[in-house]
């Protein structure tokens, strides 16, 4: 049967309906949302909120900029005092000239690697660190290098620590300190680290009556003993078990001990 016209309206409407209740309810409630137009009074008080973050917001730059200006370039915070720790050996003004940190100089900007670089050229410093105190001081702190050898140079001698490193010359050989014969002394020299393995592994009786440890080469170390003794030592292997067999002959009458065949054999003279 044809459908008249009261049939074909019914059924578009509930097709728009039927599309209308497709739409999620929360996308419904923003469609009927409208929009109040702000009166003259609420448009004034948003253009004044806008204004005052504005306002706060261009407060706070100049605030960063200034304290930025004040930290990094103006010399107000720049350094005033380099104060120096730990030097013994070195001049506290020897250490502030290595440093070379210009008085003034913004303290935030100093580069403290580079500092403790220049400083830790100088010979006798074996550690350093550096560090701000704020408002306006460098403090720089040394370690310094400790002498466990000297080694004759001339009518002097030039000391070295454990590392073999020649740091200082001075006229005469500290109290503790071994006088070592050393044809090119120096961290790089295979007989330098051979007398350090020799020196570390003495017992305190064979230090107290050592005179001279002489090496003239990696396998020729040889120590002269107080009453004209000589421990031949050969080379710096079995240096712990070469020193207790020495310090147990040592109380023999023998001018001449030879340990350099230690474990193997020992011979006396």
């Amino acid at each position: 049967m044809p459908e008249g016209p009261e049939d074909g309206s019914r059924r578009r409407w509930r097709l728009v309906r039927a599309g209308t209740d497709a739409v999620p309810p929360w996308v419904r409630q923003f469609m009927r949302r409208t929009r109040i137009p702000l009166s003259g009074a609420g448009r004034v008080r948003r253009n004044r909120q806008i204004v005052a973050r504005l306002g706060l917001a261009a407060g706070a730059l100049v605030v960063v900029s200034l304290l930025g200006w004040l930290v990094f370039v103006s010399p107000v915070l720049g350094v005033r005092e380099v104060w120096v720790e730990g030097a013994l050996i070195l001049e506290p003004d020897q250490v502030r000239a290595a440093a070379g940190v210009a008085d003034g100089t913004p303290l935030a900007r100093v580069d403290t690697d580079a500092v403790r670089a220049r400083v830790a050229a100088l010979p006798p410093a074996r550690e350093v660190t550096v560090s701000r105190n704020w408002p306006s001081t460098l403090v720089i702190e040394v370690v310094e290098r400790t002498p466990v050898g000297a080694v004759p140079n001339g009518k002097k001698y030039d000391l070295f620590d454990d590392h073999g490193v020649i740091y200082r010359t001075v006229s005469g050989v500290p109290s503790g300190v071994v006088r070592v014969q050393l044809a090119t002394p120096g961290p790089q020299d295979v007989s330098t680290q051979s007398a350090l393995t020799v020196l570390r592994s003495l017992t305190k009786r064979l230090r107290s009556e050592l005179v001279t440890l002489i090496v003239e080469g990696p396998a020729r170390i040889r120590l002269e003993m107080s009453g004209d003794r000589v421990v031949t030592w050969g080379d710096a292997e079995e240096s712990e078990m070469k020193a207790k067999v020495a310090d147990a002959l040592l109380a023999k009458p023998d001018k001449r001990i030879d340990v350099s065949g230690v474990p193997e054999v020992v011979t006396l003279g």
